[in-house]
């Protein structure tokens, strides 16, 4: 095992510590120019996705609708028994997946390592990001499948086999999605669940018994009651986070000037100009900035086009601007707002930054508000894992009726709730490993695909 993982770390090294950083960049900096800036649709987005701006898409769906076009691409034709998902589900649906304990882990160990311009990179890789993200899921809707239930199935692996006729790689892309989803979702994010239980004085095992157990009781409805249960927990757990983090921006409110211009200050700088916690240079701030935001969106890896595949749309962009908001309020909002928290309380209370690990700035900023504020935390870390666990669990059933059909699903939904379990007692550091090394099974084919078929994606 100790060998495995040794080598898992240098290959990882090799292709993250570098080249794919540099070849994710350039595709978010291409899809950015393609589209026209497509983020500048951003409030269209946002509008869409609480289901607002219904009347302008309808008018734009009836005008499009008298030239000729593909009907797989933009129809939503309903059949008896079809089960509708709109926007919003599917949008919940991926922040599920994606907010998870990297938006608050990650950041602290991002600007643990790479300073406080680290913070800056990370916000300016979201920024970017949601060009990508909009891409993706615009092609996985132009070329997804429609079921014989009128649900349908989308995503990298569907635009590779239909569309580009690489069966081999969609194949390889939707096992790595499955791998993904049992090795990430089940076992990293389960053991931070019951670490944040541990805390409040709870016994890991039957904690591990019981995350296994709620959660298969949602995953065993299907992919409906994921989504249901997703628009109920999103907003709420994010809310909460949010709520506390603009609380303790507010005690800190004073320094926030200082703190805006500490990390912009260190995001170009050649050589560290601070010390402790807030030191830093260009390069540090640079790698864990990027590296942080990249894996914290998700963006690029084609996962949020998944779940975009399954929503009721009248157009691929109209679905593409909700989805994309996923990464805005990922990386542009959360993480931003959590990364602030720090550096503020860092300037205005550096005592309360001392004999804190690098994953664990995030608490010492959260005792800005008092005793309850670890504790209201770890709720958070709590409420963030098990929608991560929610969410990556649909990622992974569709990814199993692409790969072998229904006949597949319940030897899959048995085998991630056992990884659930098994995540809360387990080592991480080589799930981490293998964690990463997936990624590159999920990034590559699917950066294949948005670079083969970049001229079908359009934004009007």
């Amino acid at each position: 095992m100790q060998y495995l993982e040794s080598l898992l770390s240098r290959i990882n090294s090799l292709f993250w510590g570098g080249p794919m950083l540099i070849v994710l960049s350039l595709f978010h900096l291409y899809f950015t120019v393609h589209t026209g800036c497509v983020q500048k649709k951003l409030l269209s987005g946002i509008r869409y996705s609480v289901g607002g701006g219904e009347k302008t898409a309808n008018a734009k769906t009836a005008t499009q609708s008298k030239k000729p076009a593909p009907a797989p691409a933009t129809s939503d034709s309903e059949k008896p028994g079809t089960r509708k998902v709109s926007g919003l589900m599917a949008l919940t649906t991926t922040l599920a997946a994606t907010l998870g304990t990297g938006n608050i882990i990650g950041v602290s160990s991002a600007i643990y390592l790479g300073g406080p311009g680290a913070l800056f990179w990370c916000f300016l890789t979201g920024v970017f990001g949601m060009a990508t993200s909009y891409a993706e899921c615009f092609l996985s809707i132009l070329h997804r499948r429609q079921n014989a239930d009128g649900s349908y199935t989308g995503g990298p692996m569907v635009v590779l086999q239909d569309r580009l006729h690489k069966k081999g790689l969609a194949r390889v892309y939707a096992a790595a999605v499955i791998f993904a989803a049992c090795c990430m979702s089940c076992s990293t994010q389960s053991r931070a669940f019951a670490d944040a239980a541990v805390s409040f004085g709870l016994p890991r095992i039957p904690v591990g018994i019981g995350l296994a157990l709620l959660i298969g009781i949602i995953i065993v409805g299907g992919a409906g009651r994921i989504h249901k249960f997703c628009i109920r927990i999103v907003p709420a757990m994010g809310g909460l986070f949010l709520f506390c983090c603009v609380l303790i921006l507010g005690k800190n409110i004073t320094y926030l000037p200082t703190a805006i211009t500490l990390m912009l200050r260190c995001a170009f700088s050649a050589k560290a100009i601070s010390a402790g916690v807030l030191s830093g240079a260009f390069m540090s701030a640079l790698r864990y900035g990027v590296t942080r935001g990249l894996f914290t969106n998700e963006a690029g890896l084609g996962t949020a086009a998944i779940a975009a595949a399954d929503a009721q749309t009248p157009t691929p962009q109209r679905q593409a601007l909700i989805s994309m908001t996923a990464t805005f309020w990922d990386t542009v909002v959360i993480c931003a707002l959590t990364g602030l928290a720090i550096l503020t309380t860092a300037i205005a209370s550096p005592e309360l930054m001392a004999g804190f690990s690098m994953n664990e700035l995030t608490t010492a900023a959260f005792l800005r508000l008092s005793a309850g504020g670890p504790p209201m935390l770890n709720l958070c870390l709590m409420a963030f894992a098990f929608a991560t666990l929610t969410g990556w669990s649909y990622f992974g059933e569709k990814a199993t009726l692409f790969l072998v059909g229904e006949r597949g699903i319940f030897l899959y939904k048995t085998f991630y709730i056992v990884m659930i379990f098994l995540g809360t007692v387990l080592s991480m550091s080589l799930i981490w490993e293998l964690t990463d090394f997936a990624n590159l099974f999920l990034a590559i084919p699917n950066l294949y695909a948005l670079f083969k078929l970049r001229r079908d994606i359009t934004c009007r």
